[in-house]
């Protein structure tokens, strides 16, 4: 499989020893790196604030998926999901059911609100751009 670059906007600099991303918005940049997911591929709110140097802030990038409804270009929010594989955002799409079907249509199959085998699914940010 063939990786994908780091985005320009995200290239890392060393801040004290650690990576930062060079970007006005925290949303912004969280929102950059969910439009480099793969169809068929998914990653957890914690893969992405690791790979921004923000690792504990997990949370905040849940907060960014759920205002993605309004980002232009969109966002394919129904990617995100929690670290065990879980929809656990699926409460905040427009209509139930939404980002389980999303997903299926892909090609990921979901089972009682969790993607199975998610470790093959998952996609790794921090491994997948260079």
């Amino acid at each position: 499989m063939q990786r994908k670059t780091r985005p320009k906007a995200l290239k890392k600099k060393a801040v004290a020893g650690k990576r930062t991303a060079r970007k006005d918005s925290f949303f912004d940049s969280v929102y950059e790196i969910v439009r480099l997911i793969p169809k068929g591929r998914a990653t957890s709110y914690g893969a992405i604030a690791v790979y921004l140097g923000t690792k504990l802030s997990a949370r905040m990038v849940g907060w960014a998926m759920n205002a993605a409804g309004n980002a232009t270009p969109p966002v394919p929010a129904h990617r995100v999901v929690n670290r065990n594989g879980m929809l656990s955002g699926k409460h905040h799409f427009p209509e139930p059911g939404l980002m389980e079907k999303l997903l299926k249509k892909e090609g990921i199959k979901i089972k009682n609100d969790t993607i199975v085998d998610f470790e093959k699914v998952f996609w790794d940010p921090s491994r997948e751009l260079l």
